[in-house]
């Protein structure tokens, strides 16, 4: 689904990856947006920050209130400062104006890639006080469920998978979201972000840690050895 009230914009995109096999449904303002993701979930959400009716911050907060709907954000707001804003309403990828449809559908097609293999790795992983259902995408912390953005999630399973390990962020770049380039600031927002949802005190992280000059380690039993 794609929301963009830039008739060119939408125009181009909608057609460009219409020609690369994708079912394409363009809206051109929140309002006829929100009604469509009442009634239907979208495999990728693309859609502008700035929309008339309704924002696509309000769009991009309630999509991530109901589920893991992978979510790209195409905006004419390309400081770093904007960058983050949209990664913390819930956006998983964020692509400033003018871009290069190429990239865009490098982007989608990585998003879809990352939420369908884990929709197909269908075990339960438990790590201590977590659970992991990879494949509807689902966590619980200390049995009680936790909704995470598709990226959190992304990062939480990876972690999952190398418990006590020190991972660096460039490493999560590409092995947990399959990003061969990338901003490292995109994985600091997003592990803190993490942290809100399950960390005791997310100023003060037992399971999440920053190791200094070289990235994080899960310590799932929260001691650090």
């Amino acid at each position: 689904m794609v929301v963009e009230d830039d008739p060119a914009v939408r125009a181009a995109v909608a057609v460009s990856l219409s020609r690369l096999g994708f079912d394409v449904e363009a809206h051109d303002n929140g309002v006829s947006a929100a009604r469509a993701l009442a009634e239907r979930t979208p495999d990728v959400l693309i859609v502008d920050r700035m929309l008339p009716g309704r924002s696509g911050d309000e769009l991009c907060r309630e999509v991530r209130s109901a589920g893991g709907t992978p979510i790209l954000m195409l905006t004419a707001l390309a400081e770093v400062e904007d960058r983050i804003e949209g990664l913390e309403l819930g956006a998983d990828d964020y692509l400033a104006k003018p871009f290069s449809l190429r990239e865009l559908a490098l982007r989608v097609r990585a998003l879809l890639r990352r939420s369908r293999a884990a929709a197909a790795a269908a075990d339960l992983l438990t790590v201590g006080r977590f659970s992991c259902d990879a494949a509807h995408r689902r966590v619980w912390v200390d049995g009680r469920e936790t909704v995470l953005t598709g990226r959190e999630y992304e990062l939480l399973h990876y972690f999952m998978r190398h418990p006590g390990e020190t991972v660096s962020r460039d490493a999560l770049l590409e092995d947990a979201w399959g990003w061969s380039i990338g901003d490292a600031a995109t994985v600091t927002v997003h592990v803190r972000r993490l942290r809100e949802k399950v960390e005791p005190d997310p100023g003060d992280p037992r399971y999440l840690r920053t190791v200094w000059g070289a990235g994080y380690r899960f310590t799932p039993d929260g001691v650090d050895r």
